[in-house]
């Protein structure tokens, strides 16, 4: 395997399926599965999930809620995918635990970064739920720093496009993709991955990131094993 150890970011929406809200059980399985292909080549994976398909701290505060408690209530909705997801992970056989940075001793366990790495060490799938802990937070700068953490290889971003392009592919048919790009060429050019902390920060520790269809199946293992999927933002 060309990764030993990742991190993979999922986003809140990717959980809603064909839904307009919520979670969509079937999709839920379907990466439990596409998971597991990489657990069983002994893979050790880590996952954030975001909380959009639940509740946007962001969207709260536009219609005038107080900005930390929309970022509060976003962090509690990450959770409640970990715990989704940690269901289906362990329908699918695999032993996985749910790191929260928000302490919920009856469901989850609190975040340590010792604890952590020994879980991903002993093979098991760790989730991490509340972001950072911290509002002014997004899931992305969540996803990055957790990497860095547990020192990942590299993190691996799931979205429903199959890499970045230099514009929208579903509004714009000519719209070309990179197969390679720096993080100094993503900045240049302007192009959206992910907030700018989170960028800057997976910038200055040189962990590189891969954009790629999580839906597609087979794409998880094939980044693993060292196919070139998606796009590879490096330094």
């Amino acid at each position: 395997m060309k990764y030993n150890r990742i991190l993979l970011k999922l986003s809140g929406e990717a959980l809603m399926g064909e839904r307009q809200y919520g979670i969509d059980p079937n999709r839920l399985s379907d990466y439990a599965q596409e998971i597991k292909k990489i657990v069983d080549q002994n893979v050790e994976v880590a996952i954030v999930i975001g909380g959009g398909n639940i509740f946007r701290g962001l969207a709260g505060a536009s219609n005038g809620m107080d900005r930390v408690q929309g970022d509060y209530m976003g962090m509690l909705a990450t959770i409640i995918n970990g715990l989704a997801l940690q269901s289906a992970l362990e329908e699918a056989q695999i032993q996985t635990r749910l790191l929260t940075a928000i302490e919920m001793k009856q469901i989850a366990e609190p975040f340590i970064k010792r604890r952590a790495v020994r879980h991903l060490e002993k093979g098991r799938v760790v989730i991490f739920g509340g972001g950072t802990g911290n509002p002014y937070f997004t899931t992305d700068t969540a996803a990055v720093l957790r990497a860095i953490e547990i020192n990942a290889d590299v993190i691996l971003k799931g979205t429903r496009v199959d890499g970045i392009y230099n514009a929208d592919p579903e509004k714009d048919k000519s719209a070309t993709k990179f197969k390679n790009i720096s993080f100094k060429e993503v900045l240049n050019k302007g192009l959206k991955i992910m907030d700018m902390t989170a960028f800057t920060l997976s910038e200055e520790n040189k962990l590189p990131i891969i954009v790629f269809d999580m839906n597609k199946d087979g794409n998880l293992l094939k980044i693993v094993s060292g196919e070139s999927i998606g796009t590879l933002v490096n330094v």
